[in-house]
C-alpha cells in the first residue's frame, strides 16, 4: 500500500469513528432531553401509575399485597412465580431519584395498603456524585433521609418493608467513564451501611451483593444487563 492510500484509508476511519461518535452522542442528548422535559412536566411522576392496574378481582383481594417500588430496577422487578398466595404490583419508576421516590409515596403507595413493601432507590442520586463532587455527603445524607422517610412512611401504614441494598455495578461501559468515579462505589457502600441500621422487627434488610455479585464486587455476567441493571435471570 503506498504512503497516499495509507494517509486516505486514515482520514476515512477518522471521518467514520468521528461519524459514530456524533451518532452515540445524539442518542444520548436526544434521550436526556425527553428525560428532562418528562420530569419538568410531572417532577414525582405522580400520572406514571395513573390508569394502570386493572383492579384487583375477589381471589386477588384476598392475597398479601406485595409491593416494588423505586428506580428502574424496581420497575423492572420480574413478579416471582409459585407464591400463589400473593399478588403482586410494581410501582417504580425509571431515572428516578430517592427524592422523587419519597415524593410519590402518598400517591402511589399509601391507596394500596400494602401488606410488603420491596424497596430499591439511590442510584440515581449517587451516579451524580462526579457532576457535583463538593455536594458528595449532601447526596449520600439525602439517600440516608429519604431511605429513613420511606421505610417510616410504610411503618405507619403497617406495612413491612423489604429494604434491598443498592445493587452492585456491573462492567463499566468506555462511554460512561469520563462521567464516573470511584467515588459512586464508596458512596453505595455507606448508604447500604447505613440501610443496615433500619432493620427491626417490620424491616427486613436484604443483602442483594451477597446473591449477585462475583469474587471483585460486580454483578455476575449471568445476571448482567448492563453496568446498573439486571437481566430476567437476575431477577
Amino acid at each position: 500500500m503506498t504512503k497516499k492510500r495509507f494517509f486516505y484509508l486514515i482520514v476515512a476511519l477518522g471521518l467514520a469513528a468521528s461519524v459514530m461518535l456524533n451518532f452515540i452522542l445524539y442518542r444520548y442528548v436526544n434521550q436526556y432531553y425527553f428525560e428532562l422535559n418528562r420530569v419538568r412536566l410531572d417532577p414525582l411522576g405522580v400520572v406514571f401509575y395513573k390508569s394502570s392496574d386493572k383492579p384487583l378481582n375477589e381471589v386477588d383481594q384476598k392475597k398479601s399485597k406485595v409491593v416494588f417500588y423505586g428506580d428502574s430496577r424496581a420497575n423492572q422487578w420480574t413478579n416471582p412465580k409459585d407464591l400463589n398466595q400473593f399478588v403482586f404490583l410494581n410501582r417504580g419508576i425509571g431515572t428516578q431519584t430517592s427524592t422523587q421516590v419519597v415524593g410519590r409515596f402518598d400517591q402511589h403507595i399509601a391507596p394500596i395498603n400494602a401488606d410488603i413493601l420491596v424497596v430499591q432507590v439511590c442510584i440515581n442520586d449517587l451516579k451524580a456524585i462526579p457532576l457535583y463532587s463538593n455536594l458528595q455527603q449532601e447526596i449520600i445524607d439525602n439517600c440516608k433521609s429519604n431511605i429513613k422517610k420511606i421505610v417510616d412512611k410504610a411503618s405507619t401504614q403497617g406495612t413491612s418493608v423489604i429494604l434491598t441494598t443498592i445493587f452492585p455495578l456491573g462492567e463499566l461501559p468506555i462511554e460512561r467513564r469520563i462521567v464516573w468515579s470511584d467515588e459512586i462505589a464508596k458512596a453505595m457502600l455507606e448508604v447500604n451501611e447505613y440501610i443496615y441500621t433500619l432493620q427491626d422487627e417490620s424491616v427486613v434488610i436484604y443483602d442483594t451483593k451477597a446473591v449477585l455479585a462475583d469474587e471483585n464486587g460486580q454483578v455476575r455476567k449471568e445476571y448482567e444487563l448492563d453496568y446498573l441493571h439486571l437481566n430476567k435471570k437476575g431477577y
